[in-house]
């Protein structure tokens, strides 16, 4: 079995906020998640927006950063699009545009310094105001590393209210990406894909449910950043074994492999070796779905499709 580490790979989904170190964490004064995951999305979204509390000055926000570049490089990413909640950070602090700066420049450096290209997309609770999604669209249109935005959180809170937001967007030329299928059902990716214009879907692993959905989100190409580590961790399916990550990919999906921070990547494809039983051929398919379905430049997703022909020809 050839070295998952060094495979190389997209990673889609995953939250900045979530991939901030524990001993980072400590060091900021904050307590690291439960090792054994979370009885609920609120004791998740808690421990989350206590990591976010921490975050309060542009050296924090530069050092997660870095460190971000750092620990994806050892899972073997070579391109990254991280989702960050600039908006929520810079109205918390009353500095609209700081923490959004610091982070693109952390970055960049680390980015640099490690091999990985990284662009943002930034995201929005949908519990929030559509006021603030607005300025969520203004910071994405301001930097040239942000290419794109999207709706997280709680599913049930409909998508409706912010379809202008996405329909400007859409227009500006940004890449949307809304969470959905994950705590929701089929409604909540119908709704992605029609209000909400998504090019993929965060998770989307309740498609299943609904058979034409299936058929239409195949035909439609639109790619699924399936967590199944996050999934289990949140108590969304019971058991990793049990994921419909090779039922979405029976279907003729197109299944990207992702963490949400709750993993590294190398790990994740690891265990999906290791529980799935899935040789390295199969591996490669799912890093070049990753590589296909990103935002990347053609000329790098070239680069990486060569690179992943490469691990497995060694």
């Amino acid at each position: 079995m050839r070295d998952v580490r060094l495979l190389p790979k997209a990673h889609l989904h995953v939250h900045l906020e979530s991939t901030v170190r524990p001993a980072t964490v400590r060091d900021l004064g904050g307590q690291a998640a439960p090792e054994a995951g979370f009885a609920s999305f609120r004791e998740f979204a808690d421990q989350r927006a206590m990591v976010r509390g921490l975050l309060r000055t542009a050296a924090d926000f530069r050092r997660v950063a870095l460190e971000f570049c750092e620990d994806e490089a050892a899972q073997g990413t070579r391109y990254a699009e991280v989702t960050f909640t600039a908006a929520a950070h810079g109205e918390r602090l009353g500095a609209p545009e700081m923490p959004l700066e610091a982070v693109l420049d952390g970055l960049a450096e680390g980015g640099a310094r490690h091999g990985v290209e990284c662009r943002v997309l930034l995201d929005h609770s949908r519990r929030r105001s559509a006021e603030r999604l607005w300025r969520t669209y203004e910071l994405a249109r301001r930097y040239d590393a942000v290419i794109g935005i999207g709706l997280a959180g709680d599913e049930s809170h409909p998508l409706a209210p912010f379809a202008e937001v996405f329909d400007a967007a859409r227009d500006a030329g940004l890449r949307l990406v809304h969470h959905a299928g994950e705590f929701a059902g089929p409604g909540s990716i119908r709704e992605a894909l029609t209000l909400g214009h998504a090019e993929r879907l965060g998770h989307g692993i309740r498609v299943l449910e609904d058979p034409a959905l299936v058929a239409e989100v195949r035909e439609r190409g639109v790619p699924l950043e399936v967590c199944p580590t996050s999934n289990v961790l949140l108590g969304i399916v019971p058991s990793f074994a049990g994921h419909p990550l090779p039922l979405l990919r029976a279907a003729g999906l197109a299944v990207t492999l992702n963490t949400d921070g709750e993993t590294g990547l190398a790990a994740e494809y690891a265990r999906v070796r290791e529980v799935f039983g899935y040789g390295d051929d199969v591996l490669a398919d799912v890093a070049v779905a990753g590589i296909d379905a990103s935002f990347a430049r053609p000329s790098l997703k070239d680069r990486l499709r060569s690179g992943v022909k490469e691990w497995l020809a060694a």
